[in-house]
């Protein structure tokens, strides 16, 4: 059990570092396209939207998935 928690806290802290990192060069991306463009409002536009989104289910599901591997290769 002890193995389970530990693959979950791992996977918490790969996914938060994942949506943070990604998100962040996301905005980059976009506010230096709204520089390009002469705007003065950064949007995302909607392929951002679903990249963020997708990042975002992909993190929930991480740390389940670890705690079950990290449990799985304890018991090998």
């Amino acid at each position: 059990m002890r193995d389970a928690i530990t693959g979950a806290l791992v996977g918490v802290g790969i996914g938060i570092f994942l949506f943070i990192f990604d998100y962040m060069a996301i905005k980059k991306a976009a506010a230096e396209r709204a520089k390009r463009n002469h705007q003065t409002l950064v949007t995302l536009d909607p392929t951002e939207k679903k990249r963020i989104s997708s990042l975002l289910r992909f993190c929930l599901v991480l740390p389940p998935v670890l705690a079950f591997a990290f449990w799985v290769f304890s018991k090998v």
